[in-house]
C-alpha cells in the first residue's frame, strides 16, 4: 500500500473511532481554556496587567498539555487494554502513519480552543498581545514536544501507571508550573527542576510567540522543546514496532 494511502486510511480509521468524542473533547478544552484565563482571574486580588498577560498568554499552553499529556496517554492506556494498540501493530501499513495522523487529529481539536481563549482575552482584558510570525512554527514546536512526550510514555509505561501519571501532570501543571505566572515565585530548587523539565520552555516559547515586546525565550527553550519531542516520538515509534 502506498505511504499517501496508508496515511489516509489511518485517518480516516482514527476519525470514525473517536467520532463524536472529538467534539466533546474540543468543547472540554475551550472551557479548560476560558477557565485558565477568566476563572483564574478571580483569584488576583487586583487586575495587574502583567498578571493578566501571562493567564492570556498561558492559556494556549494549557490547552496543549491538557491535550496531549492528560488527554491522549488515557486515551492511548485505554486502547492498549481493549487490545486496539495490537490490532493497529497488526495492520498492513506503516505504524508510523498511525503517529502522525493521531498527532494531527488531536492538535487539530486544540486550534479552536485557543483561538477561541486568545479572542475572549483580548475582548474582555486587552492584555497587550503583540503575535510574532513564529506563532505557526512556535505552535509546531510545542505540538512536537507535548504530543511526543505524551505518546511516549502512555505506549512506554503500562497502561494503569501511565493513566495515573496522566493525573499528576494535569495537577502539577495548573498549580507548581510556571505557566500562568513568573518562574521567579517558585522556590529557587523548583525553579532548577523546571529547568530540565519541558512544560516551563513550553510555556516560554508560547509567551514569546503572543507578546514578543513583553516577553523573549531563551535559545535554550526551543533546544530543549526540541530534545523532549524527538525523545518522545523516538520512545513511542520503538514500542509500535515491536512486535
Amino acid at each position: 500500500m502506498a505511504a499517501k494511502n496508508q496515511l489516509g486510511t489511518i485517518f480516516e480509521l482514527q476519525l470514525r473511532k473517536q467520532g463524536s468524542y472529538l467534539v466533546v473533547f474540543a468543547i472540554i478544552m475551550v472551557i479548560i481554556a476560558l477557565g485558565v484565563v477568566i476563572g483564574f482571574s478571580f483569584l488576583m486580588p487586583a487586575q495587574d496587567d502583567t498578571q493578566l498577560l501571562y493567564l492570556a498568554t498561558g492559556a494556549p499552553t494549557i490547552v496543549l498539555v491538557m491535550t496531549a499529556l492528560v488527554t491522549v496517554p488515557m486515551q492511548n492506556a485505554g486502547a492498549k487494554m481493549s487490545g486496539y494498540i495490537d490490532f493497529i501493530k497488526a495492520l498492513p501499513s506503516s505504524r508510523k502513519s498511525f503517529l502522525i495522523a493521531d498527532v494531527t487529529i488531536w492538535a487539530a481539536i486544540t486550534v479552536p480552543a485557543i483561538a477561541i481563549s486568545i479572542l475572549v482575552a483580548n475582548l474582555v482584558f486587552n492584555p497587550g498581545y503583540d503575535i510574532s510570525w513564529t506563532i505557526v512554527p512556535v505552535f509546531i514546536l510545542v505540538v512536537a514536544s507535548c504530543f511526543g512526550i505524551g505518546y511516549g510514555y502512555s505506549f512506554v509505561m503500562p497502561a494503569e501507571l501511565s493513566m495515573a501519571l496522566s493525573q499528576v501532570i494535569a495537577f502539577t501543571a495548573l498549580m507548581f508550573t510556571p505557566i500562568n505566572f513568573p518562574i521567579d515565585r517558585l522556590p529557587e530548587w523548583l525553579q532548577v527542576v523546571h529547568m530540565g523539565l519541558p512544560l516551563y520552555h513550553m510555556a516560554e516559547v508560547m509567551r514569546t510567540a503572543l507578546a514578543q515586546s513583553v516577553f523573549s525565550a531563551d535559545p535554550i527553550s526551543y533546544i530543549i522543546l526540541g530534545v523532549w519531542a524527538l525523545i518522545g516520538f523516538f520512545g513511542a515509534a520503538r514500542f509500535l514496532e515491536r512486535a
